[in-house]
């Protein structure tokens, strides 16, 4: 069978990045990197009600191949941060409202690795296309629901005991 190739992002409202990582258009999630305000480098909406928006999401390539009868697949999933689409309220932020945009980028690698699991368990068939694309929309809807239900529990940051648990919660899965 031919080289399928797809990399596809999904954008989650939140945000992260480091040295000559900061100037770039994405930025791959790492355990050493920590947003900073200065990694928002995108223009506030004019009509934006929110304090910040951190741009996040998951993106796979992968090629396939038939070996015995059986389809291998070849694949990378990663998370990444969008600085030029991430934007802040400097007057309206502060420290919490940077962890808060952190943890948004975190949930995002989570469900990474969550995809890269799935798709290295999964028995392929000819339809592996469609079979990844499937496993993808189903991830990105998890991460959706995940990151919504994240805000509404922490109240965007404003439930300092909420935002404490979530951050505990998302640091063992990350972990």
């Amino acid at each position: 069978m031919g080289t399928l190739k797809f990399i596809g992002p999904i954008f989650i409202f939140f945000f992260l990045f480091n040295g000559d990582l900061r100037s770039q258009k994405e930025v791959p999630w790492s355990s050493d990197f920590k947003l900073q305000w200065e990694d928002f480098k995108g223009e506030v909406p004019v009509r934006a009600m929110a304090a910040a928006t951190t741009a996040s999401g998951i993106s796979y390539s992968f090629s396939s191949r038939s070996e015995f009868g059986e389809m291998v697949l070849d694949f990378e999933v990663q998370s990444f941060f969008y600085p030029t689409i991430s934007w802040f309220r400097p007057e309206l932020c502060n420290d919490v409202t940077l962890l808060h945009e952190q943890l948004h980028f975190d949930i995002s690698e989570v469900f990474a690795r969550k995809m890269d699991k799935e798709m290295s368990e999964t028995k392929f068939t000819e339809n592996i296309k469609q079979e990844v694309r499937d496993i993808y929309k189903r991830t990105l809807k998890e991460l959706d629901d995940f990151q919504r239900n994240y805000d509404k529990e922490t109240d965007f940051s404003r439930n300092l005991e909420k935002q404490k648990l979530w951050q505990k919660q998302i640091v063992s899965l990350l972990k």
